[in-house]
């Protein structure tokens, strides 16, 4: 392990356009349960409960399952940044990453302070309103049991995320695409692959001529197949490590 680390810092000190590519994985450290698999939220929860039409048909059932998951259970008051999320931001600010693609809604990329965000599946801490478009912080707004409603018109507002049943967002994707064809090292991290179509992006910077350089607590979809460096283990573990064999290469 500690030469794929080595190999990685030197991949990375040599490259002068990062991309980081993030899934449940790292959320999983902060403390937040995946969505799939042992112990995920839908083998709790129904995710119908989560399909866009459910959510404007049976409101009130669907709103209060989300907020118990998503805004009781891993709220950011709650749930922090874990040193895998910090790592990446220092990377921002020294130039050395050009930016963040996530599959993650829970914001911890941005409260660890990295800029540059391409969020793929939407941010549970904005909610928009169906019916004038306005957007609205989710701590401006009194989250009660009721459904909640814009303070401008009275429309029903949703959490922007995707529901089942929405695109992606397209400046999230154009963004995510043009990244990936334009770096020269893309990190994945956290993410078995399985979730389209995120799970393309890290072929396109495959396909550009990118290094990838994989950290995931077991083998993925992409370990055999595209990633040239695979490393086992956590990311808040692993990223501080290469971090410090990159500050040794300066």
């Amino acid at each position: 392990m500690e030469e794929k680390i080595k190999e990685a810092a030197r991949i990375l000190a040599e490259s002068k356009h990062i991309v980081a590519f993030t899934g449940a994985g790292m959320s999983a450290e902060s403390g937040i349960p995946p969505f799939r698999g042992e112990g995920g939220i839908w083998n709790k929860y129904d995710p119908a409960s989560l399909d866009i039409e459910y959510y404007y048909r049976y409101t009130q059932q669907s709103w209060s399952i989300i907020r118990e998951v998503f805004y009781k259970y891993f709220s950011s008051s709650v749930v922090k940044p874990n040193p895998g999320h910090e790592i990446l931001a220092k990377w921002e600010k020294e130039g050395r990453l050009d930016c963040v693609i996530t599959q993650n809604i829970d914001d911890l990329h941005k409260v660890a302070g990295s800029s540059t965000v391409y969020e793929f599946h939407g941010n549970m801490s904005r909610f928009v309103c169906s019916k004038c478009g306005a957007k609205f912080p989710a701590q401006s707004l009194k989250l009660t049991e009721k459904p909640p409603v814009c303070p401008d018109c009275g429309g029903l507002l949703k959490p922007d995320f995707i529901f089942f049943g929405e695109g992606i967002p397209l400046d999230a994707y154009n963004g995510s695409v043009e990244a990936a064809q334009k770096c020269d090292a893309f990190v994945i991290i956290g993410t078995s692959g399985q979730v389209s179509p995120a799970n393309m992006i890290p072929s396109i910077a495959k396909q550009h001529g990118a290094k990838i350089i994989e950290i995931n607590m077991e083998p993925s979809t992409y370990t055999k197949h595209i990633s040239d460096i695979f490393i086992q283990g956590k990311a808040g573990e692993v990223l501080p490590k290469i971090d410090e064999e990159i500050k040794d290469k300066r």
